[in-house]
């Protein structure tokens, strides 16, 4: 199967991630219309506790599996991939049934003591047997991640989107003459179906990659794969493997369990503070319904970007460092943080522009859009923070992500235990923490980024980036109001982001932002560059 370069595999991941997170949103829309926000927050409710889980039994295993298959592939260590695969895969299977079993014996002590809202049961049972199943799609994407074939993890995105859609809206609809709590179940057994169709998806690549190395074997196999006595030596240790799995995830996990714990506590924390500022349980259901089920979804959409730079980002670096290539290291950096900066701006400007018409045409809701520009500044805080991440763990520095998300956690829960409890604040206390974390822990890792690799961050780039947001807004805030007595609402928001975004993408080409080289690799599109580029 053919392998891709950073840059293509980062834009495979990214069409699919921008596919799902468009796709995404039409539950997110349609929702809160079904259920109402109450009932997306029951729904919301169980989700932390829900991604602890999920997080302590795979966070890590990804990038290990990632980086190890990556390894064989160049000779770097003595296990052939697909004994890492087994390996891992028995490992994460054991754990995610056992924990699936344990959370549907529990769900009624959690439900009642942890998550303070009883009526949030059958979201939570309904949720358990996903556990099982994300331990299993999580190895097969390592898998593939390794290998440097995204396609495989694209599609099955794709796929348990498209699922998910559907069945989130149709079990939630047919549920909904039971009650807001069984409808909100339903969602749930929707996004499980979705989830189960997605690791089929993995499966059947994976079944057909294996009939086509064997069809042409040794030929198309890994160096450490073509040679029997190396492999022999490899079936025989696995506790060894099993050790160096362990070795790499078990400080990840650790890292993405800050701030999946961290999560958990700023649902349980923001509930309760909300109740001392005053405010009804019904209420601060819906309003922590409409921030996390809401408002920050929308605020993640580039997320699309730095999940596929971040996932692409590992292997790449894992190669580079095993080969003690220090200039490639630096050259993908500045490739990740730049393409960060450049596709997730205009987010960010058109959030803080148009934030209450955009919630008003997403969610019937414009009082909500004061949250959403509140947060919609540091937004670009949250899209460079992923590469930078990942940079620390394909580097073998797992340790200092986790430091630094622990302190943002800390100074997060703290904020909303100091705000969220006046009632002057009430649920923007917990905005302006969010904002805070994410400001602070991405700090943080571009220190330590720095610190690691001596690696000089481009200024200049933040500069024209900031100089293109700031056209970028003008642009479309004058669009859309000397429109107003012009054009019908729907039509002044298209036409203002679209004129908005043109204005943009002229600046960023005018400053040289744009790179026509690293756009000409990308699928589909890269051929029209290529001739671009070339003129």
């Amino acid at each position: 199967m053919k392998k891709q370069t950073f840059i293509q595999g980062a834009m495979i991941l990214l069409a699919a991630g921008i596919i799902n997170r468009i796709l995404g949103f039409i539950p997110r829309i349609v929702l809160p219309r079904v259920i109402g926000a109450e009932g997306v927050g029951i729904y919301q409710l169980s989700y932390p506790f829900f991604i602890v889980l999920v997080t302590l039994i795979t966070g890590g295993i990804p990038l290990a599996v990632a980086k190890l298959v990556a390894e064989a592939d160049t000779g770097a260590n003595r296990y052939s991939p697909q004994r890492i695969l087994q390996i891992s895969l028995s490992f994460t299977l054991t754990l995610g049934v056992v924990f699936m079993f344990l959370c549907i014996i529990f769900a009624p002590w959690v439900t009642r003591y942890v998550l303070t809202d009883e009526r949030v049961y059958h979201t939570f049972v309904s949720m358990s047997p996903m556990i099982a199943i994300i331990a299993v799609s999580a190895v097969y994407r390592g898998y593939f991640q390794g290998k440097q074939n995204m396609m495989p993890t694209a599609v099955s995105s794709i796929v348990e989107t498209v699922i998910r859609i559907i069945c989130v809206i149709w079990f939630s609809w047919l549920l909904l003459p039971k009650g807001i709590a069984q409808a909100a179940a339903g969602a749930m057994l929707g996004a499980l179906v979705g989830e189960f169709f997605g690791m089929l998806v993995l499966l059947w690549n994976y079944a057909r990659q294996k009939k086509y190395l064997d069809q042409h074997q040794p030929m198309l196999k890994s160096p450490i794969e073509a040679k029997p006595a190396v492999l022999k030596n490899s079936t025989g240790s696995e506790p060894g493997l099993l050790r160096r799995l362990l070795a790499i995830s078990v400080p990840v996990t650790a890292g993405r369990l800050v701030g999946s714990l961290s999560y958990l506590a700023e649902t349980i924390v923001t509930a309760q503070s909300l109740a001392i500022a005053g405010i009804s349980k019904g209420l601060a259901t819906a309003q922590y319904g409409a921030l996390q089920g809401m408002i920050i979804p929308l605020l993640l959409l580039p997320g699309a970007l730095t999940s596929s730079l971040a996932t692409s980002l590992v292997p790449s670096l894992s190669e580079a460092s095993a080969q003690g290539d220090r200039a490639l290291i630096h050259k993908r950096m500045h490739q990740a943080l730049r393409l960060a900066l450049v596709t997730g701006a205009p987010f960010s400007v058109f959030m803080y522009v148009l934030a209450e018409p955009m919630c008003l045409v997403l969610y019937n809701d414009a009082s909500i859009g004061s949250m959403l520009k509140l947060m919609a500044p540091f937004a670009l805080f949250i899209y460079i923070q992923a590469p930078l991440q990942a940079a620390l763990q394909a580097l073998d520095r797992p340790g200092k992500a986790l430091l630094n998300t622990f302190i943002g956690a800390v100074i997060k829960i703290t904020l909303i235990l100091v705000l969220a409890s006046r009632p002057e604040y009430g649920i923007f206390g917990a905005v302006i923490a969010i904002c805070v974390n994410s400001t602070v822990v991405t700090l943080l890792h571009a220190r330590s980024v720095r610190s690691l690799l001596q690696f000089r961050f481009k200024m200049m780039d933040w500069v024209k980036t900031a100089f293109g947001m700031v056209i970028m807004g003008a642009a479309t805030l004058l669009i859309y109001e000397q429109t107003a007595t012009l054009l019908p609402f729907w039509l002044r928001m298209l036409l203002a982001p679209l004129v908005g975004l043109i204005v943009y993408f002229i600046v960023m080409g005018w400053t040289k932002m744009i790179d026509f080289h690293d756009l000409s690799r990308a699928p589909i599109i890269g051929s029209w560059f290529k001739r671009r580029s070339r003129k």
